[in-house]
């Protein structure tokens, strides 16, 4: 078995040492293989040695997923699981039972249903707990237990699940799962055309093009384009998306690294589908990645009016690069520029403050770029808008709200209490709101702030300097005044808790493409697209 085992180690890393000695790194050459040698003589010593069974596979993804953690956050390591969700991502495609799941260490819970699919046909809805597959135990299973719930085409599977605390089977006829990237299009009214793009995933520019035709067709004399929430995807789809409003041969984008080979610059190929109709993109701060290709590259061309709140700020470029056993690396090798020549990276993953959280680039660090007409536009920080909307733009503690399952239960235990007769003229109340606050002071949701754990690292030194009893009150007044300070700050972004939490609602009475219908009667950055199209002075004076 040892034997076996040193194969094993000792034949990949040879073949990685070829692959070395022919690359572009020879200078670090002795460096590399030295640390190689060191690592695979202790992982060969741990595995032999070690007290209790070691799970060889296991440490391994470990120790490659923790070195990958002192980089960028995007270069990871794909395990054969991996590589399949991530085929998944990018295509679109899949066998399934059609619901965004959430793997909790003793359920599966069911995030939303996709309309008309197999969950959703089967009556599950949005908070169902499964806690049983097919007789297989959610609790303790040790791999993936969402796979539990893949199979092939027409497979059936039963399914035990808790819904507010009471307990049902159901069965589930797997079959083909169909994700859009453009999974809602309609006209907002006699001229106006609305397009939401929600990833940039294979099909994202063609069904993108199919949507912006049909709505001429119907009519539409602008278009208002939704990348809110959009994380992005394939860099081609991106490009092939601004063509459809710029002329073939335009400069996109470009991509600058320390390997020649990645230098490069990506224009327009095809013949656009219209070059004069006026377009609006909005974006918030979870659009990113290829969401900021096309709003960067409309906004520097003066091609599309930006509404909505600065973007993420991704502006790193990924490549997958296949390793041995099925498995693959994806690995940032460049960084992209706009049309203008910004790049709108705004976290600094190579200097880190003292918690290991990479840095926000400052202000004072921008540099000034000019839009094809001479407009202002500023690197470092995402994309920024022309017109800022404070509804669009969500702070530290809504995040960390939207972060939690805060919302998320609370939208549950309001579906299961409240009847709505008609969606679209649903408003939250403040009552409503209250209601959502106790809920979160119930709720097991924590938030600290960035003051709140300077005064615990400073009174935990005080401690070793014997100085916490002449403190400890003022530490302790400091920390209630804290805590009252962030129940205030929950109503000082009532605006944004609403929205998110409306959201979340409607979606469990008419799904994600009822959520779509509401918007174009209540959402506000809707109401100011429609505004400033449908004002051509207005639209202009943006663009010049």
């Amino acid at each position: 078995m040892k034997k076996i085992f040193k194969k094993r180690i000792l034949i990949p890393v040879f073949a990685l040492t070829i692959f070395i000695t022919g690359s572009a790194f020879k200078s670090d050459f002795f460096e590399i293989a030295k640390q190689i040698e060191i690592f695979t003589t202790l992982f060969k010593e741990l595995n032999m040695n070690y007290v209790d069974e070691t799970n060889p596979g296991d440490l391994m993804d470990n120790a490659i997923k923790n070195m990958l953690n002192d980089l960028d956050p995007y270069t990871k390591f794909y395990n054969e699981q991996d590589v399949e969700a991530e085929r998944i991502r990018r295509t679109g495609d899949y066998t399934g039972v059609g619901a965004k799941i959430r793997t909790l260490k003793d359920k599966l819970v069911v995030v939303e249903p996709y309309k008309d699919y197999p969950a959703d046909k089967a009556g599950l809805k949005a908070g169902d707990e499964i806690i049983e597959v097919d007789g297989i135990k959610v609790d303790g299973y040790e791999d993936d237990a969402s796979n539990l719930l893949k199979g092939a085409p027409n497979s059936t599977l039963n399914v035990t699940y808790v819904r507010q605390g009471k307990t049902n089977t159901t069965t589930l006829t797997r079959s083909e799962i169909e994700i859009n990237a453009v999974p809602h299009f309609s006209m907002i009214n006699e001229t106006t055309g609305y397009i939401v793009l929600q990833k940039f995933n294979a099909k994202a520019s063609m069904q993108t093009e199919y949507a912006l035709k049909d709505l001429k067709a119907q009519g539409a004399k602008s278009i208002i384009l939704d990348l809110r929430n959009n994380p992005g995807g394939l860099l081609r789809e991106a490009i092939n998306i601004v063509n459809l409003f710029v002329p073939k041969g335009q400069l996109v984008v470009t991509t600058k690294s320390k390997v020649k080979k990645y230098n490069k610059t990506y224009y327009t190929k095809n013949e656009p589908v219209d070059t004069e109709i006026p377009v609006v993109v909005l974006i918030n701060g979870r659009s990113a990645s290829a969401s900021e290709i096309v709003s960067g590259a409309l906004q520097d061309l003066d091609r599309a009016v930006i509404v909505g709140a600065r973007s993420f700020g991704k502006g790193l470029v990924q490549r997958p690069k296949k390793l041995t056993y099925g498995t693959q690396l994806k690995v940032t090798i460049s960084r992209y520029y706009t049309p203008s020549g910004r790049c709108i990276q705004s976290l600094d993953y190579w200097n880190r403050d003292e918690n290991g959280n990479a840095v926000r680039i400052k202000q004072e660090n921008y540099h000034e770029f000019k839009t094809k007409n001479g407009r202002k536009v500023y690197d470092g920080g995402g994309v920024f808008p022309d017109e800022a909307l404070e509804t669009t733009k969500n702070s530290a503690i809504t995040d960390a709200i939207l972060n939690s399952q805060a919302i998320f239960d609370f939208a549950t235990q309001y579906y299961y209490n409240h009847q709505i007769e008609d969606i679209n003229s649903f408003q939250f109340s403040d009552a409503d709101f209250n209601a959502f606050k106790t809920h979160l002071k119930n709720s097991s949701f924590e938030f600290e702030t960035e003051t709140e754990a300077a005064l615990k690292k400073a009174f935990e030194v005080s401690k070793t300097e014997n100085l916490n009893e002449d403190i400890q009150k003022e530490y302790n007044a400091l920390l209630q005044h804290l805590n009252q300070t962030k129940i205030q700050a929950v109503d000082q972004n009532k605006t944004q808790l609403v929205n998110l939490l409306t959201d979340e609602i409607v979606k469990r009475y008419v799904y994600r493409e009822g959520l779509y219908d509401y918007y174009k009667v209540n959402n506000q950055e809707i109401k100011t697209a429609t505004q400033i199209l449908a004002n051509p002075n207005k639209y202009n004076r943006y663009l010049n």
